[in-house]
C-alpha cells in the first residue's frame, strides 16, 4: 500500500444455488488465495452466498437466515486477514427482504450496503423478491449481540491510507442513469466496488467493459467489478463470470469468460486523489456516512502494466492514429495563425535532425491546407562549425523533395566577428561558443522572415523545454513553435509515420537517415567527420526524461515514486544509480530552466503534457526544489547502504 498502490480482485467463487455451506468454503477459499497474494479489497458477485438465481425460494423463511449465518462463518474467518472483504447477501430488515453487499474486515461486518435499482424487465424479477435500499439507513441486529448499519450512503474508509475510501454499488446500479457510485465518489469515495450477476448475452460484454471503465473515468475512480459465473443456475440465461478492474478510464484487468477464478491488480488512489484535486468541476458532496476500518501499511508488488513510453501508443493501429491526429492538430494550429496574420510565408530553420524535419513537415502540410505555395517556406541550411556532411545531405535533401525554397546561409563569418567583438578563444568551445552559434541563426531566420513578411516556425519539442535544452533567445524563440508539446519519444514516430505513408519514396528515404541520426545540437566540431556532440550523453537519454515528465506533470508524483515506478518500467534496461543520476538532472533542470519556459512563443497543444505558461504550467521561475532534491538525496543514501 505504499506510494498508494492497494491491491485489489475481483473473484468468482464456484457455486451452489441454495447450498449456503458450499458457497461460503468457496468464498472462505477465494479470501484465503488473495491473502496469500496480498490482496486488501476482494469483492465477490452479488447474492454469491446463496447464488443469485434462487428465484422464489429467495421467500423461503430458510434461505436469508442461514445466509446471515454463512456471513458470520465467512466474517470468523477473516480474523487474521488484513483485507476488507465484499460479499452479496439477501438481508431481512422490518419484515422485507434486500439484496445486500455485506463489507467484512478482521472478523467484523462493519456495514451493510442495499442494492438500490432492482430490474424487473426481461429475464430479470428482482422486484418479485427483493425491495429497493434507496430510503433505507437501518440499524440491524445481525447476531445475539452485533448491530450493523444497512445503508446505500456508507463509505468505507482506511484509517492507516486517508486516500482510501470505499463506495458500494449492486450490479443494476451501474446500468441506470444516475449510479450510486455518482454520489459515492463525489462524496470521497476513490474506489467503487460493484457485486454483480451480469448474465451474458451476444455482445454484452463490450458494453459491460465500456460501462465499467468509462464510469471509473468520469469518477476519477477505481473500479473492481465481479459477477457471477459457473455454478448459477442455467435455467433460461449463462453467466459468464466477467470481472473487471479500472482505474480512471483504464483496464487494468479482465477475466476470461466463463471460466471462474479470481484477477488481481493494483489500483493507485494518491494518483485519483491529486487527479481530483487538479480537476476543478470535480464538486463534493455531503450526507454520506463514513465507516472506519484498518489495514496494516506494506510495500505492494506491482503487477500492473506500466508503460515505458507513456506519451506513445504501444499498438501500432492506435500509434498510426495517434499520429495522424497529432500532425492534424499541429498543422491546423499554424494554419490558424498563417491566417491569422495574412503571412504567405516563413522562415525554419533545417538542420537535418528530427525536430527541424517534423516542424517543415507540418509547415508542408499547412501551406498545403491553405493552397499557398510551398516556395513561401523559406528553409533554410545554417552550416556551422559542429556540421556533418550527414545531417547537411539529409537537409538539402528533405528540402528538395518536399519543394520549399531552398535558402543557405553559412553563419562561420558572422559568429567569428562576434567573437572578436565579444572578446572570445574560438578554440575555448564553452558554453559562449555554442550560444553564439545558436542565437546567430535565430537573427539570420528572424531577418529572413522580416524581409519576406513572413514569420519564423519554431521548431524546439516539449523534452527540450522540459529540460531546458535550448538557447535562451536562440532557438527558443520564434513566433510560433509547432513542436511545443511534442515530447521526443513521439517525435520519432511521428516522422516515421509520415516516413510510412507520405509515398514518396525519395522522401522516405530522407526521413529513415534522419531517424537513424544522433540527436545533437551540433554546436562543437566533428571527430573525424561524425557527430562530436550528442545531447543524450550530456542530459541523459530522452527515453528516461519523457518518462519522468510524464510521471510528474502528468501524475504528480513525488520523486521517490517516479524512481520506483521507473525502476519497475526500466530496471531490464538501466540500473538503479543510472536512473537515480538521470532522475536528479531532471530535477534539477525542470526547475532551474523554468525561466525560459515563462516567455515560451505561442504553440498548439497536443496532448495531455504541456508546459505553456498560458495553459498547463503556472509555474514561478524562482521556485525552490529543496525538497525534491532532498527525497532524491534519500534514495542515493539508501542506495548506498546496500
Amino acid at each position: 500500500m505504499r506510494d498508494g498502490y492497494v491491491k485489489v480482485a475481483a473473484i468468482t467463487p464456484n457455486v451452489k444455488v441454495c447450498d449456503v455451506d458450499y458457497n461460503c468454503k468457496e468464498i472462505i477459499k477465494g479470501i484465503k488465495e488473495a491473502s496469500k497474494k496480498g490482496v486488501k479489497i476482494m469483492v465477490f458477485p452479488e447474492l454469491c452466498i446463496t447464488g443469485y438465481t434462487c428465484g422464489d425460494l429467495f421467500l423461503q423463511e430458510i434461505l436469508p437466515r442461514r445466509a446471515k449465518e454463512g456471513l458470520k462463518t465467512i466474517a470468523k474467518a477473516t480474523e487474521k486477514v488484513d483485507a476488507i472483504v465484499f460479499v452479496g447477501l439477501p438481508l431481512v430488515v422490518k419484515g422485507k427482504l434486500y439484496n445486500c453487499a455485506a463489507a467484512v474486515c478482521k472478523g467484523e461486518v462493519l456495514g451493510m450496503v442495499p442494492k438500490t435499482y432492482l430490474p424487473n424487465y426481461n429475464e430479470f424479477y428482482e422486484g418479485r423478491h427483493f425491495k429497493s435500499g434507496e430510503d433505507l439507513d437501518e440499524d440491524v441486529l445481525l447476531y445475539d449481540d452485533e448491530w450493523v448499519n444497512v445503508s446505500r450512503y456508507s463509505i468505507f474508509s482506511c484509517e492507516d491510507m486517508p486516500e482510501l475510501k470505499i463506495g458500494c454499488e449492486i450490479c443494476e446500479d451501474l446500468w441506470t442513469p444516475d449510479p450510486p457510485s455518482v454520489g459515492l465518489a463525489k462524496s470521497g469515495a476513490t474506489i467503487i466496488v460493484n457485486l454483480s450477476a451480469s448474465d451474458e448475452i451476444t455482445g454484452k460484454d463490450t458494453y459491460r467493459k465500456s460501462l465499467v471503465t468509462g464510469q471509473s473515468a468520469r469518477l476519477i475512480c477505481g473500479y473492481i467489478y465481479a459477477s457471477a459465473g459457473d455454478g448459477e443456475s442455467t435455467q433460461d440465461v449463462v453467466y459468464s463470470g466477467h470481472n473487471i478492474i479500472a482505474e480512471n478510464g483504464t483496464l487494468l484487468a479482465e477475466s476470461e469468460r466463463f471460466k471462474n477464478g479470481m484477477i488481481i491488480s493494483e489500483i493507485d488512489v494518491k494518483r485519483l486523489v491529486t487527479e481530483r484535486r487538479r480537476m476543478s468541476t470535480f464538486d463534493c458532496v455531503d450526507g454520506y456516512e463514513e465507516v472506519d476500518f484498518s489495514l496494516k501499511i506494506s510495500e505492494t508488488k506491482l503487477t500492473r502494466y506500466l508503460d515505458k513510453t507513456p506519451f506513445v501508443p504501444s499498438s501500432k493501429s492506435d500509434r498510426d492514429k495517434r499520429c495522424d491526429e497529432i500532425l492534424m492538430i499541429q498543422s491546423m494550429g499554424l494554419k490558424k495563425r498563417l491566417e491569422h496574420t495574412g503571412c504567405k510565408a516563413v522562415a525554419i530553420g533545417i538542420s537535418g535532425g528530427l525536430d527541424s524535419t517534423l516542424a517543415l513537415l507540418v509547415t508542408v502540410r499547412a501551406f498545403d491546407i491553405l493552397g499557398l505555395d510551398r516556395k513561401g517556406i523559406k528553409a533554410v541550411t545554417m552550416p556551422g562549425f559542429g556540421t556533418t556532411d550527414r545531417t547537411y545531405d539529409n537537409a538539402v535533401s528533405l528540402i528538395e523533395c518536399l519543394g520549399t525554397s531552398f535558402l543557405e546561409v553559412s553563419i562561420k563569418n558572422a559568429v567569428n566577428v562576434h567573437f572578436e567583438d565579444i572578446g572570445q578563444d574560438p578554440d575555448n568551445h564553452d558554453i559562449t561558443y555554442e550560444n553564439s552559434q545558436a542565437r546567430e541563426r535565430t537573427q539570420i531566420l528572424m531577418d529572413i522572415a522580416n524581409k519576406n513578411n513572413g514569420m519564423v516556425i519554431g521548431t524546439g519539442d516539449l523534452s527540450e523545454l522540459a529540460l531546458g535544452w535550448a538557447t535562451y533567445n536562440g532557438d527558443h524563440m520564434s513566433m510560433y513553435g509547432v513542436n511545443a508539446s511534442v515530447p521526443k519519444t513521439l517525435v520519432r514516430h511521428l516522422v516515421r509515420y509520415y516516413a510510412d505513408t507520405c509515398g514518396d519514396e525519395e522522401l522516405k528515404k530522407v526521413l529513415l537517415d534522419v531517424l537513424d541520426t544522433p540527436v545533437s545540437p551540433e554546436l562543437l566540431p566533428p571527430k573525424d567527420g561524425k557527430i562530436s556532440q550528442k545531447t543524450e550523453d550530456v542530459v541523459g537519454p530522452y527515453e528516461l526524461h519523457d518518462f519522468f515528465l510524464y510521471n510528474m506533470l502528468r501524475q504528480g508524483f513525488s520523486p521517490k515514486k517516479i524512481f520506483r515506478l521507473t525502476c519497475e518500467a526500466w530496471g531490464d534496461v538501466y540500473d538503479r544509480e543510472t536512473i537515480l543520476k538521470w532522475l536528479t538532472v531532471f530535477s534539477r533542470r525542470f526547475f532551474s530552466q523554468q525561466f525560459k519556459r515563462s516567455c515560451l512563443p505561442d504553440g498548439p497543444k497536443v496532448g495531455s503534457v504541456a508546459v505553456s505558461p498560458r495553459g498547463d504550467l503556472r509555474m514561478p521561475s524562482d521556485a525552490s526544489n529543496k525538497i525534491w532534491m532532498e527525497e532524491l538525496n534519500k534514495i542515493g543514501d539508501a542506495i548506498q547502504e546496500r
